[in-house]
């Protein structure tokens, strides 16, 4: 069956526990839609034996993104990965489309997709060329992902179901059928919000969690503490080898410059989650600023126009909040996911979920609430 995406029934987080990390306050909603005007949408396909897989759609405004286009930012950290549309953002430094996460084999069909409802849009009867942002991970351990299920209209239906709001986490969307660190993965984001002296700007971020490595929670090696023991048997549970898009907004006022900057430093909570930023990993970073004053319009981009620009030297806030927000966003996508099933290459495979009160346990011995700083 497809849906929009529901949260799981996991409901325990890293936050629950009152290890969120870092020093700074979140959002209302903990989401990337906590940045004014972000919109998530999602669609599941979750269904017979062997079909665990879907899209998370990520609009950065609700307008006019073609006409209205935003400033952003790419950095990668291991290449080995598809990523649609990313030679535009490097070179032009601005986003024109939905971006789109969904699995490997399927990133032709989401292009489509976007392409598609892009040109449907009123007054867009004149475009040529669309530059369809689309990031993957390879679900191929849990997903018959050679069957191509993700089709456009799956992505048309993903866009036009974007609200803002909360954000489902876990095993929805395009995190339907991913693995991290050899426990089930999937879609989670988180926020952090900067106090007025520093800029009052919300920093946004949603992951698509498929790696490996040593997961390590508040600085406590919990991979090796648990061990993987009753994952042996799963499709290559053991390998450090995957992938993570991460996506980031912001309404602080920054250049393509300064949001690659920012991209950047999202690769430092993702370290602090035990990465391995292995070979056959694709470890992308995406930031994008939804400020009025730095927005590509069509005025600003036909005739010489004032642009707001944040200093340089007042970013170092913002690295530290999106650094944080990563590592919660991607703790999430663990925590919030759910044991699942599957059927691939003939062979059953089970990819348990995190024992959340295991982990609570090897937490509060490790590192007392009580005694930290």
């Amino acid at each position: 069956m497809a849906d929009r995406g529901e949260p799981s029934d996991q409901s325990a987080s890293i936050r629950d526990m009152g290890r969120a990390p870092g020093v700074l306050p979140s959002g209302p909603l903990n989401a990337i839609t906590d940045v004014a005007g972000v919109r998530v949408g999602q669609v599941t396909l979750n269904h017979g034996d062997s079909v665990r897989t879907g899209v998370t759609a990520i609009l950065p405004h609700g307008g006019d993104l073609f006409r209205d286009k935003v400033p952003a930012g790419l950095k990668v950290a291991n290449g080995y990965g598809k990523l649609a549309g990313a030679t535009q953002i490097v070179e032009l430094g601005e986003i024109e489309s939905p971006i789109v996460l969904t699995n490997t084999l399927s990133v032709g069909a989401a292009m489509e997709g976007v392409v598609r409802w892009t040109l449907q849009q009123a007054g867009h009867e004149d475009i040529r060329s669309v530059n369809a942002v689309v990031g993957e991970t390879n679900d191929g351990g849990l997903n018959d992902i050679r069957g191509l299920h993700v089709r456009p209209e799956h992505v048309i239906a993903a866009i036009e179901s974007a609200t803002t709001g909360p954000v489902a986490e876990g095993a929805v969307g395009a995190g339907t059928g991913t693995i991290a660190f050899g426990f089930k993965g999937g879609i989670g984001t988180a926020s952090r919000q900067l106090p007025q002296s520093l800029g009052g700007f919300t920093v946004g971020v949603l992951v698509q969690s498929n790696y490996g490595g040593l997961l390590t929670i508040d600085g406590v090696p919990v991979g090796a503490e648990i061990g993987r023991y009753y994952l042996k048997d799963a499709v290559e549970a053991e390998k450090p080898d995957g992938s993570i898009m991460i996506v980031v907004a912001t309404d602080a006022p920054l250049s393509d410059r300064n949001l690659e900057r920012l991209a950047e430093r999202a690769f430092a909570g993702l370290a602090r989650t035990g990465a391995a930023y292995s070979n056959g990993s694709g470890d992308y970073a995406i930031a994008f600023s939804t400020h009025e004053g730095v927005r590509r319009t069509v005025a600003r981009r036909e005739a010489p126009a004032m642009i707001e620009d944040w200093p340089n030297d007042r970013m170092s806030p913002l690295f530290v909040a999106v650094a944080e927000a990563s590592e919660e966003a991607i703790l999430n996508s663990m925590f919030k996911a759910t044991t699942t099933r599957s059927v691939v290459n003939g062979r059953e495979v089970v990819i348990e979920a995190l024992d959340v009160e295991r982990v609570r346990t090897i937490l509060d011995r490790a590192r007392p609430l009580s005694v930290r700083p």
